[in-house]
């Protein structure tokens, strides 16, 4: 109480110097990390009916344990994957703010939505990692953004965060622009896990965490790391999806 005392004037103040803003449109609302009604009316989130494995949207409730075409006749090697919103509109404005505008301060609200969608995967996991980048790319980028996003589920579920135990061993190449074929021989071989942190994957299960899902060759190519590692399970957790068209 007394630290939370202490704060309340430097949080009027930053208030004051930086009116909080809704981060899609810009207008004034509330408080900082808020979003203003309208914007928040255009997020398409994902909930059930989805397929328990590849976490995509039906359009109509199919039955308990339901799986898509696609999780039936390309299964994933990741056990799950769960995201909080389709990649499109704000969604998108949001992903792209976070990862390439420092706009760092958005990863403690697309967090809890993450947490939140979950499905109770985070509080039943051991650990929760993010997918790394390459030192080089960090280096020019200065922070990862699904480092930041795995830091606040972290810190949210009460989960140990292992931010250094999945490493990025190859440069690759920018996967925008890529076909889907393109991206797995991008990724392929890029992941290892850190040779004196084997012990923190071994018979755990483990949250892997990203900004967005696309074709999911970088979270398979991660995936398959941490499974030659000895993880007992892997949910992919992210924050946005892209999704074609519903089931």
């Amino acid at each position: 109480m007394l630290t939370a005392g202490l704060k309340r004037p430097w949080v009027a103040l930053a208030d004051l110097v930086y009116p909080p803003a809704c981060p899609g449109c810009g207008v004034s609302v509330g408080a900082h990390r808020g979003l203003c009604p309208a914007c928040w009316s255009k997020i398409r989130f994902i909930e059930r009916p989805y397929c328990e494995i590849l976490g995509s949207p039906f359009s109509h409730d199919l039955g308990v344990g339901i799986l898509s075409a696609e999780a039936i006749a390309d299964p994933p090697v990741f056990d799950r994957l769960r995201s909080a919103a389709v990649h499109d509109g704000i969604v998108r404005d949001l992903v792209l703010s976070l990862k390439y505008r420092d706009r760092t301060d958005l990863a403690p609200m697309m967090a809890g939505w993450m947490l939140r969608a979950s499905d109770g995967t985070v509080a039943a996991c051991d650990a929760i990692i993010p997918v790394p980048l390459h030192r080089a790319r960090l280096f020019s980028r200065k922070y990862n953004q699904a480092a930041e996003l795995a830091r606040h589920v972290a810190h949210l579920s009460g989960k140990p965060l292992l931010a250094a135990t999945l490493l990025r061993i190859k440069r690759t190449s920018r996967q925008v622009g890529l076909g889907a074929k393109a991206r797995q021989d991008n990724v392929r071989g890029a992941f290892a896990v850190s040779e004196h942190r084997a012990a923190d994957i071994f018979g755990r299960r483990i949250v892997l965490v990203d900004d967005v899902y696309t074709t999911g060759a970088t979270v398979a190519a991660a995936t398959r790391a941490l499974k030659k590692a000895g993880a007992a399970d892997v949910t992919v957790l992210t924050f946005a999806r892209v999704v074609g068209h519903l089931i």
